[in-house]
């Protein structure tokens, strides 16, 4: 029999991989205590998918991360919880039956409510006998000769054998994410690659397309800049201030950085699924039909008169009047157009944030900091980010999950 008493670990952040990390820490036998700066936790949880959660993605593609530290070390985190285990632990474990969106690759609960998602998470770590401390905020976390000694605004000090920093990043800062984590391992002498907002909409004013809010289609788009490049193919949406939708989210971190830089990039775009050839096809001279109709047929309607402007080509030309120039000027803009940019919305409406603690910096198979003894990182605190599409659950559960697991299990020697 252990008569040895239970790890006291502590978990900072109630967000995704935080609840998750007490969850298995208290699960592996840990004492175990939560504590969020925010009334009741899970914040991003509840706005994700549009208020639904996409709780994880149908599929996993490793290459679509995006990190600056070692993509073999990346791929060892994210299969350290396979998705078919993640999503039985959702199933099975949490009563939270999962349905795939077969046009995203997403699964949804099946509800299609985030608070079920957040409030299962949250009542299985009561159950496991989680302590909460919400509307509580740590001021510093410091290893001690007994262990940790973590801080707290109110003048409270609590001991620790382990501390798990699951504090997120920068993005959203009004669900409560303000960087604390990351100044606190940053303070401890952590390698930091530097942070920049990810999957945020990107901003153009003005335009040629400023005029278009509210439309949206499926287009594919290429970022480009001296140090990077990024692809994407998926929804996109004007706005008033510029570009939104899954495709542009997923390209944004190649503008920001270059824009952070001070470096040029470009932006281009696709807007349909036809290629130069199709195009061609299309443009073949037909009665007495217009360009503008030509591409009516496949644009909506206020896309199209704007496109045949950036092209300067007449929209009441009939296909039959369209010169070879024109033509091709045409589908160039149609196939590979410039799509004008001068910014982004930043953190503000940023869904994660990229950059981090170098993944280097902790042990793959427990989350353990190289650095401090009985210190875990987990989540967005990490140098690694997905795709829209559930990709940054599946992080953040992988992650999670392991930390917690590896601050209950006893010390072992280096």
């Amino acid at each position: 029999m252990n008569n040895n008493p239970p790890r006291r670990v502590i978990v900072i952040g109630a967000g995704a991989a935080g609840t998750m990390a007490a969850i298995f820490a208290a699960s592996a036998g840990a004492d175990t205590t939560l504590i969020e700066r925010s009334a009741d936790g899970g914040r991003k949880i509840l706005i994700s998918g549009g208020g639904r959660c996409n709780v994880l993605p149908a599929r996993v593609d490793e290459t679509r991360f995006v990190t600056d530290s070692s993509p073999n070390l990346l791929k060892k985190l994210v299969r350290a919880w396979p998705l078919g285990a993640q999503r039985a632990f959702f199933e099975d474990t949490l009563g939270i039956p999962l349905a795939e969106e077969t046009e995203s690759a997403k699964l949804f609960p099946v509800s299609n409510r985030a608070r079920d998602v957040r409030d299962a998470l949250m009542n299985h770590a009561r159950h496991h006998g989680v302590r909460m401390r919400f509307e509580t905020r740590v001021i510093s976390v410091a290893a001690n000769a007994a262990g940790w000694a973590v801080s707290l605004e109110t003048g409270e000090t609590l001991q620790a054998d382990a501390v798990i920093i699951a504090t997120g990043g920068l993005s959203v800062p009004a669900t409560g994410s303000d960087g604390d984590g990351l100044r606190i391992v940053a303070a401890m002498g952590h390698e930091m690659h530097t942070t920049y907002a990810a999957l945020t909409p990107v901003t153009a004013e003005p335009s040629a397309y400023t005029a278009l809010s509210g439309v949206s289609l499926t287009v594919s788009l290429t970022a480009r800049s001296e140090a990077r490049s990024a692809q994407s193919h998926g929804g996109f949406l004007f706005t008033h201030r510029g570009y939104s939708g899954p495709s542009v989210l997923d390209i944004s971190h190649v503008l920001v950085r270059a824009r952070a830089e001070q470096k040029p990039a470009s932006l281009k775009v696709q807007w349909t699924a036809l290629n130069d050839a199709q195009w061609e096809t299309a443009f073949k001279p037909h009665g007495v039909r217009t360009v503008l109709g030509a591409l009516r047929a496949e644009l909506p309607d206020r896309l199209a008169a704007v496109l045949l402007d950036v092209a300067k080509v007449d929209a009441a030309r009939t296909l039959s009047e369209l010169r070879r120039d024109e033509r091709l000027r045409l589908i160039d803009t149609l196939v590979r157009g410039d799509l004008p940019w001068n910014g982004d919305e930043g953190y503000k409406k940023a869904e994660v944030t990229g950059g981090g603690v170098a993944l280097g910096e902790v042990h793959p198979r427990t989350m353990e900091s190289r650095r401090q003894r009985g210190l875990f990182l987990c989540g967005e605190v990490l140098d690694a980010f997905g795709p829209i599409g559930g990709y940054n659950f599946h992080w953040a559960w992988s992650t999670g999950r392991a930390a917690g697991l590896g601050a209950a299990a006893a010390p072992t020697a280096d």
